[in-house]
């Protein structure tokens, strides 16, 4: 089909206007149960053909968020075109918002809204839609997401180029009584722009919270037949690499056959390589810990997180 042919012309729409688009409510039910038609944030749908751009995910924002409001947290990286969800919520978008003091708040379930103090200067205009800035937005995942989730939604606004580590520390300092500045300002120390997945972030932070050195994001190596590789963090001058296997790309025969091959011509340069899994990082196995820190010779600091 051509994009006119699109559902409302690919554009969003809220699901109340499903029948004046010609889709009746059993229509429009399968259309979503089949993939038709998909969502983007609460109550706001779109073609499933339609291009997932900035443009699409501001539209759809300014569908569902008040004029007077200011898209944040979360919800703003999203529109910045980064997924700073906790894993467990990448496919709700339920959207969040500030309003001045004296403004309403919008009641409706499913979303998020608070009244808070926004500076003029934390605030951008994009396409007629009123957002935290980058490194406002940065800020505020940094003081209120868990730990791990906060450093690596700020380590891919930073591998989006849409922060800098710098400027983001520099931001932080001048705040004042904030809740989670401490967390804020600490994990700011740790941001990285190589990282190049959440999980990447994680578990560097889980080395770093374990008292060993920062390790090298994405770090360049070549192998025993001369092609370059890249580790995903690693410990150069002791030849130690750890690699984050994600369940969507490290699941299949394929995948585990091409990884097996890789690290074997990495390791045959020399290099001792740690395999973790999402299980690994999280919970209260320490064999993450104990498996670097037995390489590094050095005793790891018990899990807190």
């Amino acid at each position: 089909m051509t994009h006119s042919q699109m559902l409302n012309d690919g554009r969003p729409f809220l699901y109340r206007d499903h029948t004046a688009l010609g889709l009746s409510r059993t229509e429009f039910r399968h259309a979503v149960a089949d993939g038709d038609v998909v969502r983007t944030i609460d109550r706001v749908y779109v073609d499933a053909r339609a291009d997932d751009t900035r443009e699409l995910r501001i539209a759809s924002a300014r569908l569902a968020v008040p004029a007077h409001a200011v898209v944040c947290d979360e919800t703003a990286a999203w529109v910045w075109g980064v997924d700073a969800h906790r894993p467990g919520d990448r496919h709700r978008f339920d959207p969040r918002w500030v309003v001045p003091h004296g403004q309403s708040r919008s009641r409706l379930t499913g979303v998020d809204c608070r009244q808070a103090l926004m500076d003029d200067s934390d605030v951008d205009e994009v396409g007629q839609l009123r957002v935290t800035t980058p490194i406002r937005t940065t800020s505020d995942l940094l003081r209120k997401q868990w730990r791990p989730y906060a450093l690596a939604s700020a380590d891919a606004m930073a591998h989006a180029g849409l922060i800098r580590p710098m400027d983001v520390r520099e931001y932080l300092t001048a705040l004042k009584g904030y809740r989670g500045i401490r967390q804020a300002r600490v994990l700011a120390r740790y941001i990285e722009p190589k990282a190049a997945s959440p999980g990447e972030s994680w578990t560097r932070l889980r080395l770093i919270d374990a008292g060993f050195p920062t390790p090298k994001a994405q770090l360049e190596v070549t192998d025993a037949e001369g092609l370059t590789r890249y580790l995903d963090l690693a410990y150069r001058r002791r030849k130690i690499g750890v690699e984050y296997d994600g369940r969507e790309f490290h699941t299949g025969d394929p995948d585990l056959e091409h990884d097996e091959e890789r690290r074997r011509l990495i390791g045959a340069v020399g290099y001792r390589i740690i395999v973790v899994r999402y299980e690994g990082v999280f919970g209260t196995d320490d064999a993450l810990e104990r498996e670097v820190g037995a390489l590094l010779g050095a005793t790891p600091i018990s899990r807190w997180w």
